[in-house]
């Protein structure tokens, strides 16, 4: 059954968020099929940049990403305060980058006068702007329109591109967030596309690792704060005053993850390295817990992630009336059940 996307993401509870959207057709998004021989390779391409795009005009930011064969992965934080303190000038700059403005907007920018009653329909469509700017559906609207168009059109064909709406799941917590990203950071090496995250083209622990072997090149130190324009940066190591990010120091998510990585292939026993406990043991998280939360990820979670108290508190935020039971480690699943 649908759940209304109101009842999966409540700002009061987490800005994080993590997207799903897979190819409705046989015919991949992505990549080469192997029946015809037609390269979609280039379709990652298309896919990045309308990502890079988004994040300068929505005030939404992008933790992590990768671009599979069939489907995409976006883990999304949501700043909803930050739009709400645009300039008026701000938000409609914003918004037509993407649409035209409507004719009385483009009547206001052009300085033609208007009347109260003519104002009062620009600020309501400023604030309708406003709202969508921060909106995960209208984000992935813009980006999973864009690319059905462009699709369509180089296979000179019509209809749907994509299987349905997107999937969204709410990560509430630290370990949550942290689950989410070595999981989308680790897709083609699950799909034995790549052996090693460097190697993961068209992902974002890609993207991280390049900039920082690039900024240790020029400066001499790998900037722990610094990432890509288009991606949250990790905020979390020792030094204080550092700006809004990511909870977690860079060399520790890729250790991390690199490790996770290894672990992963069927070959390796995987066990948790002594040198990688100290950022599992700060969000206690059972390092087992989170290597199967890891290897798992689709088959454990559904709709929301994070701890028992987390998870029950989100509930009663959205208002939902839904049942939920205990999956594995640290998290729980959400399940739609009738009334008792």
């Amino acid at each position: 059954m649908t759940i209304s996307r109101k009842q999966q993401i409540c700002l009061e509870e987490t800005p994080y968020y993590h997207c799903v959207s897979r190819c409705v057709r046989r015919a991949f998004l992505c990549g080469e099929d192997e029946l015809t021989g037609r390269s979609y390779e280039h379709r990652r391409d298309w896919i990045v940049e309308k990502l890079k795009q988004l994040d300068g005009v929505f005030s939404i930011s992008i933790c992590a990403y990768a671009v599979m064969h069939n489907h995409t992965h976006t883990v999304l934080k949501i700043d909803r305060e930050a739009a709400l303190n645009w300039h008026d000038e701000e938000v409609i700059a914003r918004w037509t980058r993407l649409y035209k403005p409507s004719p009385i907007v483009s009547r206001y920018l052009s300085g033609i006068k208007l009347t109260k009653a003519e104002l009062d329909v620009v600020a309501e469509d400023i604030e309708k702007w406003r709202h969508r700017l921060y909106d995960v559906s209208w984000f992935m609207r813009n980006l999973n329109e864009s690319i059905a168009r462009q699709a369509n059109e180089e296979d000179n064909c019509t209809g749907k591109f994509w299987e349905g709406r997107f999937k969204s799941q709410a990560l509430l917590d630290d370990a949550a967030l942290l689950t989410c990203m070595s999981y989308v950071d680790l897709n083609p090496i699950r799909a034995k596309i790549a052996d090693r995250p460097e190697a993961s083209d068209f992902t974002s622990i890609q993207d991280r690792i390049r900039h920082y072997q690039k900024t240790l090149e020029q400066t001499g130190s790998g900037a722990e704060a610094t990432a890509p324009a288009h991606l949250v940066p990790f905020v979390g190591g020792e030094h204080q005053d550092k700006p809004t990010g990511l909870n977690f120091s860079l060399p520790d998510y890729l250790a991390l993850t690199d490790w996770a990585g290894r672990a992963i292939r069927e070959d390796k026993p995987g066990a948790i390295p002594s040198e990688l406990a100290p950022i599992l043991e700060r969000l206690n998280i059972d390092p087992e817990a989170w290597l199967d939360s890891v290897k798992n990820y689709g088959k454990n979670y559904n709709t929301v992630i994070g701890t028992r108290e987390g998870i029950k508190q989100f509930t009663q935020a959205i208002g939902s009336g839904r049942k939920w039971f205990c999956a594995s480690g640290y998290s729980l699943q959400i399940y739609q059940t009738s009334p008792a």
